[in-house]
């Protein structure tokens, strides 16, 4: 291994449609809550569906395609970066937030008409 790199890969379906905020009047961030599926067989033999949600962060152009082209239930294909993050909310308790920065996205079906 060459280089290790924080890397994540996820395909799945959107939550919600992209929340897009505007900072200093030019720079965009759109968040977005991925679905990830899965299945698998219990001890017993049944089948158990497993759903992941993920947090999805945007920056720039790809925010602006965010907001345009995705709503939600959109599959998509995403290739991004874990971040890790802590803030203290209005009530004085610090939260700890893992989000994927997203580098490249891919609609995997067309937006409705």
């Amino acid at each position: 291994m060459a280089a290790l790199k924080n890397s994540v890969r996820l395909t799945g379906f959107l939550g919600n449609n992209p929340e897009m905020k505007t900072f200093n009047e030019n720079r965009n961030l759109a968040r977005v809550s991925l679905a990830t599926n899965d299945r698998y067989r219990n001890s017993q033999g049944e089948w158990v569906a497993d759903t992941q949600w993920h947090q999805l962060v945007f920056w720039g152009r790809q925010a602006t395609f965010a907001q345009k082209a995705l709503t939600k239930g959109s599959e998509i294909s995403i290739e991004g970066k874990l971040v890790n993050r802590q803030y203290v909310d209005k009530d004085g308790a610090t939260r700890y937030v893992t989000e994927v920065n997203v580098k490249e996205v891919l609609q995997l079906n067309r937006k409705p008409e």
